[in-house]
């Protein structure tokens, strides 16, 4: 039997705490040491339910136990740099959920670091380990159905977010969107070139600090294939989750996932179940699996995606699209630096 890779989590909120579940009920490579959240009674009532014994407010305990081999960091986005940062020098292996910082400099920053140790890092775009989404990538790659052409991905919150949230989340482009901007990369590849368009239709607080809850991004890739995302904050049907790939022989789709795949029908209509309501629900099997590559790399000592060179790419493309859609223009990857 493989041995057990022991690690430590960082920041036990929504995320943290459904990752914290994930490793010690469905993740047995790992053995969960100890937990960390500057709110100790929150730390604690995941520790209590999942049987953790050990539980503590300030990271850096953790940073210096050497039993401890590797961190999983999910607290909020502006404290990702320093920890990872902090994690590496220590000689941890890190998971970060996404993005590492908002800022390119700061990112770069990180990497040096990582660079300088050794260490690995994975960053936490989860939907790139959505079945479905990896399917439609190998046809793709495959050639059966010919170059890729056209790339459409629709993404729909089924509602929006806190104004105190959006305040700090650096914005549509940056949040919402930064998982599509990873996504096409995977799916297709370089962008060229980024056009931003959007608008405040269905959260109207959100004009008061500048973001929008409606857009589309159209996208030029280095290949010539061209692209669109569609976002918006609220969807009343559910979290919409969808992607074409159309290639010049055919294409590669992947439609929503829904409860079940019965269908009703009566003097009304057909009636088919409800997609997921929420992400953790939709991509459930994602967060698990992303994990678990992550620490089966940790153990055999082999290379994680994606990387924090990843996580620049997409928050590259995310200041992109806020500067087009500012200057309402079209930007050239190329020129732009962010």
């Amino acid at each position: 039997m493989k041995r057990r890779v022991n690690i430590a989590v960082i920041g036990t909120g929504r995320i943290g705490s459904m990752h914290t579940r994930n490793l010690v009920h469905s993740i047995h490579e790992a053995n969960v040491m100890a937990i960390c959240d500057i709110r100790l009674e929150v730390a604690q009532a995941v520790a209590d339910e999942l049987g953790i014994e050990r539980v503590v407010i300030d990271y850096h305990e953790l940073l210096e136990d050497k039993d401890i081999e590797a961190v999983l960091i999910a607290t909020n986005t502006d404290t990702h740099a320093f920890i990872v940062k902090d994690a590496t020098k220590a000689g941890k292996q890190v998971f970060c959920e996404k993005p590492l910082a908002l800022d390119l400099a700061d990112i770069d920053d990180v990497m040096k670091k990582v660079e300088s140790t050794g260490v690995k890092l994975q960053v936490g775009y989860n939907r790139r380990f959505d079945k479905s989404f990896q399917r439609v990538r190998r046809i793709v790659m495959s050639g059966e159905i010919g170059h890729p052409c056209i790339l459409h991905i629709t993404n729909r919150d089924p509602e929006p977010p806190s104004l105190e949230y959006a305040k700090s989340s650096g914005g549509m482009f940056l949040d919402m969107s930064i998982h599509d901007f990873d996504m096409v990369r995977f799916q297709i590849g370089e962008v060229e070139e980024v056009y931003a368009i959007g608008s405040v239709l269905v959260a109207p607080y959100l004009k008061d600090i500048g973001d929008v809850d409606v857009d589309i991004v159209s996208l030029r890739f280095a290949n010539g294939a061209v692209g669109a995302i569609d976002n918006s904050r609220k969807c009343v049907y559910g979290y919409d989750q969808r992607l074409e790939v159309f290639c010049s022989n055919g294409t590669a789709l992947a439609g929503n996932e829904f409860e079940n795949t019965a269908i009703k029908g009566d003097n009304m209509g057909y009636h088919s179940a409800r997609v997921p309501y929420s992400f953790i629900e939709r991509y459930a099997e994602c967060y698990i699996d992303e994990v678990c590559q992550f620490v089966q790399c940790v153990r055999d000592d082999k290379p994680v995606s994606p990387t924090g060179y990843d996580s620049r790419a997409s928050v590259l493309l995310g200041l992109a699209a806020w500067e087009s859609f500012r200057q309402n223009r079209p930007i050239s990857m190329k020129e732009f630096n962010g």
